[in-house]
């Protein structure tokens, strides 16, 4: 007898629709699992075969074979287990095959039948839904995640005893587990700027990176307070709109780094240690993964110790940033994840660490202290800071606004550019086309002029000039100017000019 269940494999960060075939027929007792299957799934066979049976089900002992269509499509994880288990269930006529129409089957097995978490719920039921299949059958600890998609009937199972009597329709869908009581969520105290002394010159700086979007760089003597400024940021950052909660938390989920409570509620901040390869970074691997800058989509991205990461790990930041997207290729597979983040980068001036008249480094240690900062790399970053040793009586004064001050401002900012950009899949200024930057700064002509006085006088790149106009344009947004003047673009050049001089021997 032939069965087929519907599932869904991920690929990248979407999902893909795929058809478990299964055929049972007289011949020596065999289990094979065909179609293009990773050896998580081709292991399936044992955890199948020990699960039936400790749910009190007949195991046929007959020749099975099993095809997951489509062929060219990769296969990969374990979740592949429980719509095996219920095709081999049908083909073996122990479920009518008509319980599992319209129906989608999802989830890992034990060895015991029990029903285990997977990745990817919510792109799973995005995918369900886009098929216009009706109901989606997954693990109960992922069903509330699996309910943010409407249109879908979610139904959580704990058994493969419980998946049996649903399509048998001996019993009805558990209701969706109740979310976790606010008390018993550990109190979350957010870093605010608040904290900060001795840097509220920089504060206006900071505002335009997250107003706009833009990356930053900060530089300057070790203690400063440069991680504290950069783990500060996301603070100032306006909340995740509906869509982009989505986002992040398919991400997340597909990652397995999401609990399956519910949507994202903060914008991601990934801070990787600078031994990170290239592949962690960016995603890869033999079965492509996000990578961090993935992680950090509607985010931030802080890099510490900037110099101290492999030069190989920064040149692959350079077309993710570039692009907001990473395409990974392996063999005949190709894997795109988004990643659009605020790249937040810190680095100390020199190999002590002092800078300056105190800097005890020779010219070699200072030439091959650039040459690890990448040149290109630097040129995709709009502003730049130099964070220097308070004095005394700064550190005395008053500190910096509160963060949900700024936070206003940057909205409001944001709030213009939303309006601005309304249909163009643009959300922020730095995400601005070379054809958006034309038609949608409204430069002055003085302000023209001036960007092309600077152009000649600070040798800045073809991108380092229109980044220059990108953050002229946030500055005029924080003013709520209409148009960009020639002080708008003064501003964002004082923002700008340091990073050609530290890339300039890399």
């Amino acid at each position: 007898m032939l069965a087929r269940v519907t599932t869904f494999a991920l690929d990248g960060v979407e999902s893909r629709r795929v058809w478990v075939e299964a055929d049972i027929r007289q011949g020596l007792p065999a289990f094979t699992v065909v179609g293009l299957a990773d050896k998580a799934v081709r292991e399936a066979r044992e955890r199948v075969r020990a699960a039936l049976v400790n749910s009190g089900f007949e195991f046929p002992l007959k020749r099975i074979t099993v095809n997951l269509a489509p062929a060219y499509l990769h296969k990969v994880g374990p979740s592949f287990d429980l719509p095996l288990a219920v095709a081999v269930l049908v083909a073996a006529g122990q479920l009518p095959p008509e319980a599992v129409e319209g129906c989608a089957v999802c989830g890992e097995l034990s060895l015991a039948g029990e029903v285990r978490p997977i990745r990817g719920a919510l792109a799973i039921a995005e995918g369900t839904r886009r098929h216009g299949i009706a109901r989606l059958v997954l693990p109960r600890s992922r069903a509330r995640e699996a309910a943010l998609v409407s249109g879908v009937e979610v139904c959580g199972v704990a058994t493969l005893a419980d998946v049996a009597d649903l399509l048998h329709g001996r019993a009805e869908a558990a209701p969706l587990p109740a979310p976790a009581a606010p008390a018993d969520a550990p109190e979350h105290f957010e870093p605010d700027l608040f904290d900060v002394r001795g840097h509220n010159a920089l504060i206006p700086a900071i505002e335009t990176a997250a107003a706009g979007g833009h990356n930053l760089f900060m530089h300057g003597p070790p203690g400063t307070g440069k991680t504290m400024l950069a783990r500060r940021i996301p603070s100032i950052l306006p909340p995740l709109t509906a869509e982009e909660a989505i986002g992040v938390t398919r991400i997340h989920s597909i990652a397995g780094l999401h609990n399956g409570a519910g949507l994202a509620d903060r914008r991601p901040f990934r801070a990787p240690h600078h031994t990170i390869s290239p592949a962690g970074l960016v995603g890869g691997g033999t079965s492509p993964m996000p990578g961090e800058v993935t992680l950090a989509h509607h985010g931030v991205l802080f890099l510490d110790e900037l110099s101290e990461f492999p030069r190989s790990s920064l040149e692959a930041l350079r077309q993710p940033l570039e692009d907001g997207r990473v395409a990974i290729v392996r063999g005949q597979r190709l894997v795109v994840y988004p990643s659009q983040c605020m790249l937040v980068a810190a680095a100390n001036p020199c190999p002590c660490g002092m800078g300056g008249e105190a800097c005890r480094c020779t010219g070699a240690d200072l030439s091959r202290h650039r040459r690890r900062l990448s040149g290109p790399l630097l040129d995709r970053i709009d502003v730049t800071l130099e964070v220097q040793r308070p004095p005394a009586a700064a550190l005395r004064a008053q500190s910096a606004p509160p963060s949900a001050e700024v936070r206003t401002r940057v909205m409001e900012a944001r709030e213009r550019q939303a309006r601005r950009f309304a249909g163009l899949g643009v959300t922020c200024n730095a995400q601005m086309t070379a054809r958006m930057l034309t038609e949608l700064t409204a430069a002055t002509p003085s302000a023209i002029r001036v960007l092309y006085e600077l152009h000649d006088r600070e040798a800045l790149s073809a991108r380092g000039h229109a980044r220059v106009l990108r953050v002229a344009r946030t500055v005029a947004d924080l003013a709520g100017s209409d148009v960009v003047g020639p002080e708008h673009v003064q501003e964002a050049a004082g923002h700008r000019t340091d990073t050609a001089r530290l890339g300039e021997a890399a």
